[in-house]
């Protein structure tokens, strides 16, 4: 037994993007469980209280431990079903991260509206944590990057295809090439085609996410301390020269403190 069903008023955090939802259970401002599970565009309200109720016992709670549910949600059609699994199964009036909350942060893209609640969360919770200028850069079904002022100011970022998108797209339009494992080769000049495969999409991304940093460091004249996030990070991160740290948490951790800014 693990204790945490001595554990009351935890906070849920549901972060579901276009690929993967990750869970995250936190008492106080520390993390006690984190799931990661596929994202389903057709699952009901019935069924992710089902799930998460199955995760709670997993971790030896139940679901009167919940004090709070905070949602950030890129995939429209899940929206809904969560807010009523959070009512109907938990009891509880969710946080759904969107316009109108309150988070502590000038957002200064056009249409502060466009701005995906996931980076949102990132970009709240990695100033919180520094307090400086930065570059955040989440690896997920589209690789972000978004730049927050030495004032914190959200600025404006990047967005283009992740990592998987690219590998899938290859797979299915060029008839000859393999689909691959995702894994460092041994060299950058492949001596196969898998290999090829895997340098191009190893040290490629890297060669861009590098350049990138460069070019919006420059443009703000500032010197950026730069994290990543994201389920692929950890892939990219040893062989970035820009990236200074990984935060594998940092979405749950921005959902935590926006949640408590809207208490």
């Amino acid at each position: 037994m693990t204790g945490k069903s001595n554990l009351k008023n935890l906070l849920l955090c549901i972060d579901v993007g276009n690929t993967q939802t990750v869970l995250g259970t936190f008492h106080g401002w520390e993390i006690t469980d984190r799931w990661r599970i596929r994202s389903d565009r057709a699952r009901t309200a019935d069924e992710y209280g089902h799930l998460i109720k199955d995760l709670l016992r997993g971790s030896d709670c139940d679901s009167d431990s919940l004090g709070g549910i905070v949602i950030s949600c890129v995939v429209p059609p899940a929206r809904q079903p969560l807010i009523e699994m959070s009512k109907t199964g938990f009891n509880l009036d969710p946080l759904v991260i969107g316009p109108g909350i309150k988070t502590g942060m000038p957002i200064l893209y056009d249409n502060p509206k466009e701005v995906g609640a996931d980076r949102i969360a990132n970009t709240v919770a990695a100033y919180e944590r520094y307090k400086k200028a930065l570059i955040v850069i989440d690896f997920g079904t589209a690789i972000t990057f978004d730049v927050v002022s030495a004032d914190g100011e959200y600025l404006g970022g990047v967005i283009f295809p992740g990592i998987q998108i690219s590998l899938d797209a290859l797979f299915l339009k060029a008839s000859k090439l393999p689909r691959v494992e995702l894994e460092k080769p041994k060299n950058v000049i492949g001596r196969d085609t898998i290999s090829s495969i895997q340098s191009g999409i190893i040290y490629g991304y890297t060669c861009l996410v590098d350049s990138l940093v460069d070019r919006i460091s420059r443009e703000m004249n500032e010197d950026p301390h730069v994290v990543a996030t994201g389920g692929l990070s950890l892939i990219l991160a040893g062989e970035s020269r820009a990236i200074q740290e990984v935060l594998p948490d940092l979405t749950l951790e921005g959902l935590r403190i926006l949640y408590e800014r809207n208490l």
